[in-house]
This record gives structure tokens, C-alpha cells and sequence, in this order.
């Protein structure tokens, strides 16, 4: 075994849950266990990865390990993701040992393998963009120009993604060796997340779809609800949770093109960064939820609690120390939720998030965006 000798699960305390994955999402899915009196065990990268730091029962070890997974789950009935790379024959194999993984890996799958995701959107019927399998730079010049090239596999916050409007752009992308897909480079109005808890019986709760910014493929910011926002979103990301059969929270991130039309951009299996806003602003969160999902219990209400909810990221920048720096923040705009990820300070890396909630959309952009740039930027400057 590798470096899961660092961490046992304790004799006597049996887990309620499984989590793979040490990130932010497993973070603060800590935060809603302690309310539900659900004991996690976590299989963490690292000691010092972001969960590690508040999940006692944590195991080290490597996710792409089957016996590192063992460890982990060991007595635990349900196991759970903070993201979709565990490879899928190590979850049918836990499963086969009677782990139920939540989502499983017939669901999962979905959220794994783009390709894979566009055959079964688009054999159900749901609204894509125009895409096609691409092998080289001949396939590339048949599907057309300009076009979006997508690593089918393990691509996530802008990584695995090249946006091609001339054919040297796409060097990389050939050069990379792995497989390819081409989408169209679609002229999209804003970007919504449509987001669904389901249980195993089939019950499914809808939060209200929100509106998302990216930078540099980045989820900067996210308004809730999304002005104007179509309801055929929510109807989209239940039906499609009922037929690929997801446990757990699933994020439909959608284009809205400037007539009006709704495209599935992408498909997560797990609480989502547009979906974050529920901690503060929501009247049950999405990491709740998720929990309650995967361990088959009644979900709850989505309701807001507030007209408005805006989430911005922190990413790394300037100031290093975000907890001193926290002290400022709050005391310029005390109303300010602050998430603090316990993470290292590298520039563009999602270090925290803060959440502001009111009555008047204007008034509570502003004071969000300016909580994130005092924790980016550190200027206190109007």
C-alpha cells in the first residue's frame, strides 16, 4: 500500500459516510455533517489538503489506489466525491463489496468522460452544442472553425480547454495526445447553473438557477437567482438527474445564446462552486443536501432566504495572509460571509469565497465584489 499507512480509521467509530477527495467541496460538506451528526471519513491527497484540516477521521492516500479506496471506505455504507476522477472500475468494485457510491459510477461516468456525456444528452434529446469526436487537425478543419477543443477526461476550471479560431491553435491540444472532442464556439448571452438534489427513491429538489461569471475559465462570481431566469432550466436538470439516475446534488451549467435558447455546457456529480451561495442565502445548502441525498434522507427546503445572493471567489493574489486579512474585511462591511479554504495563497487558485445577501441587486454586487478584492488585492482604497 502507498501512503494510506498514514492514516487508519479509528477502531470503534464507524463512519457515517465515505468522502474521496480533501478539497473545499469536502470541506464544507464537514460544515453540514456536524449539523446532521453524521461522522466523516475522508480520503485526503495530503495531511494539510483543505478538508484534512477540519475532518479528524481523515485516511492519506491516493484516490487512483483501489486499496487506498478500501481503507478509506472500509465501514462505511455510503461513499461520497469532492470530485469525478476516481477511475470507475475501483468504484465498481467497492460497490461489488457493498459500498453504495453516490453517485454511481453508471452515473458518474457522465461527469467523467465528456464524450460519453454528449452521446447520452444527445440520444435523450437534451439541447447541445453542435459537437463531433476529433482525431486530428484534418477532423478539426471538417468541423469547422472558430471551435472549442475539450480533453475528454479530467479537464476542469479551464484546464483540458482551447478555444481555436486559427488551426495553429489547436496545436497544443493535438500535441497533448489526448483524447479530443470539438464543440461549437457557442455566442451565448450569460451562463446559468441549474442545480438538483435526488435520492435514491427518485424524490428531486430544485434550487433557483442562477446566473455565473467565468474569467480565464474560472467561476468568478454567481447572482442568485439569475435575473430573468427561464424555468425550463430547472425542468432540464431534473429530468436529466432522473435519467442518468444521479445521487447527490448535480450542477447543469448551461449557455443561454442571445435568442433565448438553453445548451448544456456541463455536468457535475457533487455540490458545485455555483451552487455555494446556499450556505448563507439559502434555507438548506446544496452541501446539506447532498448529504441528505446520498444518505437517503428527506432533502430540504431550497427556498432563499433573501431576494438576492451574490457569490464571489477569492483567488489568490496579493495578500497572503487571508486570515489577518479577514479582520479588515469584516470591518469594513460586517454583513459579509467570509469561506476561508485553509489553502496555500497561489495566484488565480480558489483560496475562498464571500457571500453577500440583500434586497437590492446593485447594493449587494458591490459590497461582494468589494469583500473579494480587499482579500485579492488588500487596498482598502475606495
Amino acid at each position: 500500500m502507498s501512503s494510506a499507512d498514514q492514516g487508519r480509521p479509528r477502531p470503534g467509530t464507524p463512519a457515517g459516510l465515505a468522502v474521496i477527495g480533501g478539497g473545499q467541496l469536502a470541506r464544507m460538506m464537514q460544515q453540514a455533517a456536524i449539523g446532521l451528526g453524521v461522522r466523516i471519513r475522508l480520503l485526503a491527497e495530503g495531511p494539510d489538503v483543505s478538508a484534512a484540516q477540519v475532518i479528524p477521521d481523515h485516511v492519506v492516500g491516493d484516490y487512483t489506489d483501489l486499496d487506498d479506496l478500501r481503507t478509506a471506505v472500509a465501514d462505511a455504507a455510503v461513499v461520497t466525491f469532492d470530485h469525478e476522477h476516481v477511475p470507475p472500475e475501483h468504484l465498481a468494485a467497492i460497490e461489488a463489496e457493498g459500498h453504495a457510491c453516490r453517485p454511481g459510477p453508471h452515473a458518474l461516468i457522465y461527469a467523467q468522460d465528456k464524450r460519453a456525456m454528449r452521446e447520452r444528452l444527445t440520444e435523450l434529446g437534451a439541447p447541445c452544442p453542435r459537437w463531433a469526436v476529433v482525431e486530428s487537425p484534418g477532423d478539426l478543419a471538417d468541423f469547422g472553425l472558430p471551435a472549442v477543443l475539450k480533453t475528454t477526461r479530467g479537464g476542469y476550471d479551464g484546464k483540458g480547454v482551447w478555444v481555436v479560431r486559427e488551426p495553429a491553435d489547436a496545436d497544443e491540444a493535438f500535441a497533448s495526445g489526448r483524447p479530443l472532442i470539438a464543440e461549437e464556439l457557442v455566442d451565448f448571452r450569460r451562463e446559468l447553473s441549474a442545480q438538483v438534489a435526488r435520492r435514491p427513491s427518485g424524490d428531486v429538489v430544485a434550487y433557483p438557477v442562477v446566473e455565473s461569471t467565468q474569467v480565464d475559465g474560472v467561476c468568478k462570481e454567481v447572482v442568485a437567482p439569475a435575473p430573468d431566469h427561464p424555468d425550463a432550466a430547472q425542468d432540464l436538470a431534473r429530468r436529466i438527474s432522473t435519467e442518468l439516475d444521479v445521487v447527490g446534488m448535480l450542477a447543469v451549467e448551461l449557455f443561454e445564446t442571445r435568442d433565448g435558447r438553453l445548451l448544456v455546457n456541463e455536468l457535475a456529480m457533487r455540490p458545485h462552486n455555483t451552487g455555494h451561495w446556499s450556505i448563507d442565502g439559502s434555507a438548506t445548502s446544496q452541501f446539506e443536501n447532498h448529504l441528505r441525498a446520498v444518505l437517503d434522507l428527506p432533502l430540504g427546503p431550497t427556498d432563499p432566504h433573501h431576494p438576492w445572493s451574490v457569490m464571489v471567489n477569492i483567488l489568490g493574489g496579493a495578500v497572503e495572509d487571508l486570515a489577518a486579512q479577514r479582520s479588515v474585511v469584516l470591518a469594513e462591511d460586517p454583513g459579509v460571509h467570509v469561506h476561508l479554504y485553509g489553502k496555500t495563497v497561489k495566484a488565480g487558485r480558489k483560496v475562498g469565497h464571500v457571500t453577500v445577501v440583500g434586497d437590492d441587486l446593485d447594493e449587494t454586487l458591490s459590497r461582494a465584489r468589494r469583500a473579494a478584492d480587499l482579500f485579492e488585492k488588500g487596498s482598502t482604497d475606495g
